[in-house]
């Protein structure tokens, strides 16, 4: 299975058919009403799921047909099992089992290294053949299958993908169904329609090292709140970056200590728009901690609460994991203070995200991390959203809008 965000539907007003008394009905009144719940059916989808495989659809090698030309008898076959998927707009794939599901894998293998093929189905509306002799009154939607060397579209379910090396091809199913090797059918990023969250938090760094970490939490949300999503593609940006994409930025302690004033001036206007920065100082050091606060506190203009002075009912508290206080990492209390959208956390937090290079960490040190984290990141998404909700949006087709 893959994590993927997809924008939800854009505010576009439905318009239904005008019917009275003594309307004549021909076929383009009748597709006008048609196509009107149709695009009612679609919006009311993309509002609350997301597109994806709802049953079967699965790939197996066989052998070539008994009917395909000499030339095309090869081991590069393989079948679809019968199944039912959803695309982005709503509309059912539905592959039935008695059509040929046959398919041949036709790319041909790269000179050097590695390519990866993917096997994808898409929705076809059907044509209107109109007034002909012998036409059924009945229209079937089809689907198709298709082969392609670049990642699906939205609008493309994966059934399966092969990673075509060198040399002749010849597709086996994988001896270890986990763990495919070259020119296996590899099922591990088939997506299954699902309800849709209530939000896809994104986040940044500016460290390359932190990237893994945040990571391991973005693959945690959905697990522990499933109410949430977690992007998993963590932007890497520098201080000279337009942050507005992202709800969280991650920084290093003693980048926050000496900005210029084009970098404070960005982050500043971030901060504006709702968004959070983070700001960690990995190993306890009072003297540290207490210059990072002072020089954050004055290039910010802001005030920065202790974990003690926070209410009861704050988010980072309480939503939407209950926390009297700080987990504790390697038997050391994480300190955290708060104000005018910073964080400033001192402490090994973000190490313990994940699997540490050592593996000493304890399973509920994780465990608590993990969702100290997402107090953090619903924190940073509740602040952005409402926000945003203040300010005035440009209606952008291409603009993904908060629910």
């Amino acid at each position: 299975m893959v994590n993927q965000s997809f924008p939800p539907p854009f505010p576009q007003p439905l318009q239904r058919l005008h019917v009275y008394d003594g309307l004549m009905m021909n076929a383009e009144r009748w597709g006008l009403a048609h196509r009107y719940h149709r695009h009612r059916q679609n919006v009311h989808y993309q509002s609350l799921n997301e597109p994806g495989i709802v049953c079967g659809l699965g790939v197996r090698v066989i052998q070539a047909p008994s009917e395909a030309n000499a030339r095309f008898r090869d081991k590069r076959w393989v079948e679809i099992q019968p199944g039912i998927a959803i695309d982005l707009d709503g509309n059912p794939i539905i592959v039935d089992p008695s059509i040929d599901r046959k398919f041949r894998i036709a790319t041909s293998a790269p000179t050097t290294g590695t390519l990866t093929v993917y096997l994808v189905a898409s929705y076809v509306e059907p044509d209107n053949p109109g007034e002909k002799v012998n036409s059924s009154h009945l229209l079937r939607e089809w689907f198709r299958f298709d082969e392609k060397t670049t990642p699906p579209t939205d609008r493309e379910v994966e059934l399966c993908r092969i990673e075509l090396r060198s040399g002749i091809v010849e597709l086996e199913n994988p001896e270890d169904i986990l763990f495919p090797g070259y020119n296996q059918i590899n099922l591990h990023h088939r997506r299954f329609a699902k309800a849709r969250p209530q939000a896809i938090i994104r986040v940044a760094t500016t460290l390359t090292a932190t990237c893994e970490n945040l990571l391991y939490l973005m693959q945690s949300v959905s697990s522990l709140y499933p109410n949430f999503h977690g992007s998993t593609e963590v932007g890497q940006v520098n201080l000279d970056t337009d942050l507005n994409d992202y709800d969280l930025v991650y920084v290093a302690g003693l980048q926050a200590m000496n900005l210029y004033d084009t970098e404070l001036e960005r982050f500043t206007q971030y901060l504006k728009t709702g968004g959070v920065i983070l700001i960690e100082l990995p190993s306890p050091n009072s003297d540290r901690s207490e210059k990072v606060k002072k020089a954050v506190a004055y290039q910010f203009q802001i005030s920065l609460q202790s974990w003690r002075r926070l209410s009861a009912n704050h988010p980072l508290r309480s939503q939407p994991f209950l926390f009297a206080k700080p987990p504790q990492i390697n038997q050391q209390s994480v300190q955290l203070w708060n104000g005018g959208g910073i964080i400033l956390i001192e402490g090994d937090l973000s190490a313990a995200w994940g699997l540490d290079e050592n593996l000493d960490l304890e399973r509920h040190e994780i465990r608590s991390a993990q969702e100290f984290g997402i107090n953090i990141l619903n924190f940073a998404l509740q602040r952005r959203h409402m926000t945003q909700l203040l300010q005035e949006t440009s209606m952008d087709s291409n603009k993904s809008y908060l629910r």
